[in-house]
């Protein structure tokens, strides 16, 4: 087995199992914000953390901390995975890139506009306009997972390639729309933090240590910028070299190292911690009346109608245009069931809530609802539709040209 293989199948495999670790702690956190236990819930997420180093001085609650700290990490982890697919993976030429960057614009475009259509006017709701944009690519691969030889392993590469593009596109977003108000002190600090990477990367240090201690003084510094601190860990991944010699003269790649490094931590902590800690929905009071607003209207049917309208219909368009092929051993049916399950949107789009709706209740937590709901029919419709599909032995076929292809 070669390494791009590898690499692809190590990779789809310790997403799909994260997403089935996300459905369970999902489930536990629903049930202790509706239990007796409710309070506790509320108290741990309440919990504070201080830290001070003279000062500096960083006083959050826990939430908060794995909101803007611990998804840094899940960020570098995406930044790590977009640099390699950019430079060396299924992002790397054209002909790679072309349907799953026409699907990923349609998946983003298409639920935005319906969340817009819903809350047009209100200039609070409006601010959660990019809610429905994103998928969940641990959720996703999850429900594929299941499936087994029903979904040829081209359609899993193109999900994969799609979700990188969409969490791109999530970056820019939050990089461009979500910004506080800016301290140019902190700026320039992370500025020249910034600096010094690229000198390292320039040098050609390999160190890991290096690279996380003064990542460390671009996160606190972008912290308090005013710019969420998430983006932080993206602009560090891309600050770390992909390929690198030892002292030896042997070459090796320190950004693949960490990344391999950062998965099961991702996978496993981070983001079932995220989940746990931002997915506790509370339903007492809840009513029909209060999950028919335009705010969770136009998320759960820019997730569930949208994802799958913007995926398919511009995947439709490109190749029928010739601007990007099928899959191989994929047809219509299979193509639509995946663009079904990118409307699970789940971590990513909890995330984007969290820094769109900065007051939790301001909807009464029905646009986590609407997200969970969303999510849920995407699931469930894209896996019963796909489970109705047989595979062939030519579907299971990996193409030609694939980076799974042993030739």
């Amino acid at each position: 087995m070669d390494q791009p293989r590898k690499i692809l199948e190590d990779f789809i495999k310790r997403e799909s199992s994260a997403g089935i670790v996300l459905i369970f702690v999902t489930l536990a956190a629903l049930g202790l914000n509706n239990s007796p236990l409710s309070e506790y819930y509320s108290a741990f997420l309440r919990t504070p953390v201080e830290i001070r180093f003279g000062a500096l001085h960083i006083d959050k609650p826990l939430l908060l901390w794995i909101n803007d700290g611990l998804m840094a990490i899940f960020f570098l982890l995406i930044g790590l995975e977009v640099k390699r697919e950019l430079i060396e993976g299924n992002l790397s030429t054209w002909s790679q890139a072309a349907l799953p960057a026409f699907a990923a614009v349609g998946g983003m475009a298409v639920p935005a506009l319906i969340y817009v259509a819903f809350n047009v006017g209100d200039p609070v709701a409006m601010r959660g306009w990019a809610i429905p944009t994103a998928t969940d690519i641990a959720f996703a691969l999850g429900i594929l997972a299941l499936l087994g030889n029903r979904v040829p392993v081209s359609l899993k590469i193109f999900l994969m390639a799609l979700a990188i593009i969409d969490d791109l596109g999530a970056i820019v977003i939050i990089a461009a729309f979500y910004t506080a108000n800016l301290s140019f002190v902190s700026i320039g600090v992370a500025a020249a933090a910034l600096v010094v990477l690229m000198v390292m990367n320039r040098l050609g240090v390999a160190r890991k240590t290096a690279y996380i201690l003064v990542g460390i003084v671009l996160w606190v510094s972008v912290l308090k910028s005013g710019v969420h601190a998430t983006l932080a860990g993206v602009a560090l991944a891309f600050t770390i070299p992909l390929s690198s010699t030892d002292k030896s003269g042997k070459t090796f790649s320190l950004s693949k190292s960490l990344e391999h490094d950062l998965h099961y931590w991702v996978a496993f902590m981070i983001l079932p911690l995220f989940a746990f800690v931002n997915a506790g929905v509370n339903l007492q009071g809840m009513s029909l009346s209060s999950i028919t607003g335009g705010v969770p209207l136009g998320i759960m049917l820019g997730l569930f109608v949208g994802k799958q309208i913007g995926v398919f219909g511009f995947s439709f368009a490109a190749i029928k245009l010739r601007l990007g092929s099928m899959p191989g051993g994929a047809n219509w049916g299979k193509l639509y069931g995946v663009a079904i399950l990118t409307g699970i949107g789940f971590t990513m789009s909890l995330f984007i809530n969290s820094l769109a709706f900065e007051d939790e209740s301001i909807f009464q937590y029905s646009d986590r609802l609407a997200i969970l709901v969303g999510s849920f029919l995407s699931s469930i419709v894209g896996y019963m539709l796909l489970r109705r599909m047989k595979a062939t032995p030519e579907e299971i076929e990996v193409p030609e040209g694939s980076p799974l292809d042993e030739d």
